[in-house]
C-alpha cells in the first residue's frame, strides 16, 4: 500500500512513524514534510493549504490511501476534492470539519444538543461585546474568535481593560483577519484540562488514550500560550468515571449530532474538555490529531493504524477492536528562543544521528520544525523536536525523555523542566 500524508509537523511525523509500523504499508510520501520525515517517507514540495496542487500530487502518486492531517486543508474541503477524484482518505470533509473550523457553529451545536460546554454567546459588533463584558462583570472572561487562528485565537481576560482590548483588536483591529470578524465570549470553567482523542467513522466513536497538554511557554504554566510545549499520557486525572461520562452525554451525542445534521464526521475528533466540579465540559473541538497529543497517543497504539483507517473509510469501526499498550509516554517540546513570538531559525542541531534520532534508543524525536540540508538537521520552526519516550510508568517516561533532551542541544533551545510534574501532583 502506498500513503500520502498531508502535513509538515511533529504531529505528521507521529502519524508517518506509525503508519510505518504497518506491514500493509510499502510506501509513504509527506507533503511538505520535514527533514526528521525524510527519514520515513518521500518528502515533497507541495504546501499543505494547496488542494489544487495536493489534488496533482495525488493523480501523480496514485496512493491508495490520503491521511490529511493538519486543520487548514481540512476545514478548506481537500478531503472533498480527494473524494471526488476517487481517493480514499482519513479525515473528515469541509461540512463535518467546521466543527473546528468555527466556534460559532461548535458552540451552536453544543447548545442545540445539550452538550455540556461554557456559558456563551456570539457577537460580530464591538459595541454590544462590550456591552456584555460590563453586563456580566465577572472575571476571567474568555473571548475567541470565531475561525482558525493558529491556537492563538483565545484571549483570557482577567479584567474589564483586557477582555475591552481583547474584543477591539478581534473585531475592530482585525488582529486574526476573517477569523475574528465573529467571536464567542464565554465563562470561564474551572479545574484540570484533559484531551480525547477519538476514532470516529460518523456512526461509532471509539476514544483513544487519554492525554495532558501543556500549553504556557514557561514552567509553572506561565507565559504565553503555545501550541504546546509537552504532553503526557494517560492522563491521570481522566478517571474512569470522567470517561463513562464523557462517552454518554460527550462523545456520542456530539457523533449522532452530526449525524442528524447530515454532517457525519469521520477520521479523528479531538475532545478539549475541562474537568469541572460540576462534570466534564467541552472547551473545545478540533478536527483532527492535536500537536502533541499526537506524540503522546499514537506510541500507546497497538492496533494497527492502517486496519483502523480502513475501517473508518468503510464505515465499519463498531466491529474493530482497538487495543492499547498499558504504560506511559511523555513528549517534551524543544522549541526555539523566543517561541511563541519572534524567534531565529536555520540553527543547527547536535545530537542526532544521520536519521534525526538520538543514538542510544531510548527516547523518539519527533520532528516538528527542522530542515535537512547537506547531512545536517536545522531548526525551522517554533516548536523544533518533539523528545518523546515510553515506559511503564510515568516518571519513568519522563526520566527517559529528559535524558535525551540533556544531550540534544541548538542555539537558544528552550524546553519546559516541569512536564507531567501536576499529572504527579508535584
Amino acid at each position: 500500500m502506498k500513503i500520502l500524508v498531508v502535513g509538515g509537523g511533529g504531529r505528521e511525523h507521529a502519524v508517518i512513524k506509525a503508519l510505518s509500523a504497518s506491514p500493509k504499508v510499502d510506501k509513504i510520501y509527506c507533503a511538505p514534510g520535514n527533514g526528521g520525515i525524510s527519514a520515513l517517507a518521500e518528502c515533497c514540495p507541495v504546501k499543505a493549504t494547496d488542494i489544487d496542487g495536493m489534488v496533482s500530487l495525488a493523480e501523480q502518486l496514485r496512493p491508495d490511501f490520503v491521511f490529511v492531517t493538519p486543520d487548514d486543508p481540512l476545514v478548506l474541503g481537500m478531503v472533498d476534492r480527494l473524494n471526488e477524484k476517487g481517493f480514499r482518505t482519513f479525515g473528515p470533509r469541509a461540512d463535518a470539519a467546521i466543527l473546528e473550523g468555527s466556534k460559532v457553529f461548535s458552540k451552536g451545536l453544543m447548545k442545540k444538543y445539550g452538550i455540556p460546554t461554557a456559558a456563551y454567546e456570539t457577537f460580530t459588533d464591538a459595541d454590544k461585546a462590550i456591552a456584555y463584558i460590563k453586563s456580566q462583570n465577572s472575571y476571567p472572561a474568555v473571548i475567541k474568535c470565531d475561525g482558525l487562528a493558529l491556537g492563538k485565537g483565545v484571549i483570557i481576560a482577567q479584567n474589564e481593560q483586557e477582555a475591552v482590548d481583547a474584543v477591539n483588536s478581534m473585531l475592530l483591529d482585525g488582529k486574526f483577519g476573517k477569523s475574528g470578524s465573529e467571536i464567542v465570549i464565554e465563562e470561564f470553567m474551572t479545574g484540570p484540562e484533559g484531551t480525547v482523542l477519538a476514532f470516529t467513522d460518523g456512526r461509532t466513536v471509539k476514544p483513544m488514550v487519554s492525554s495532558m497538554d501543556h500549553k504556557r511557554a514557561n514552567d509553572g504554566d506561565e507565559g504565553l500560550n503555545t501550541g504546546g510545549m509537552g504532553t503526557i499520557a494517560p492522563n491521570p486525572l481522566y478517571t474512569k468515571e470522567y470517561a463513562d461520562e464523557c462517552m454518554e452525554k460527550i462523545f456520542r451525542p456530539t457523533i449522532e449530532a452530526m449525524q442528524k445534521e447530515g454532517r457525519p464526521f469521520k477520521g479523528c475528533l479531538y475532545f478539549g474538555l475541562m474537568l469541572t466540579p460540576n462534570g466534564a465540559k467541552v472547551v473545545e473541538y478540533n478536527c483532527r490529531f492535536g500537536d502533541p497529543e499526537a506524540q503522546v497517543v499514537l506510541p500507546l497504539l497497538k492496533t494497527d493504524l492502517v486496519e483502523i483507517m480502513e475501517a473508518v473509510w468503510e464505515e465499519r469501526l463498531d466491529k474493530l477492536d482497538i487495543e492499547w499498550y498499558d504504560g506511559s509516554c511523555a513528549c517534551v517540546v524543544m522549541a526555539s528562543g523566543g517561541y511563541p513570538q519572534k524567534y531565529e531559525t536555520g540553527k543547527p542541531i547536535s545530537g542526532l544521528n544521520t536519521q534525526g534520532q538520538p543514538d542510544d534508543g531510548k527516547a523518539y524525536v519527533y520532528h516538528a520544525g527542522t530542515k535537512l540540508e547537506n547531512g545536517t538537521y536545522l531548526t525551522a520552526g517554533g516548536r523544533v523536536l518533539g523528545v518523546t519516550a515510553t515506559a511503564d510508568t510515568l516518571q519513568g517516561a519522563l526520566d527517559k525523555a529528559y535524558s535525551a533532551v540533556s544531550k540534544i542541544s541548538f542555539e537558544k533551545a528552550h524546553f519546559r523542566k516541569d512536564i507531567g510534574h501536576r499529572a504527579l501532583g508535584k
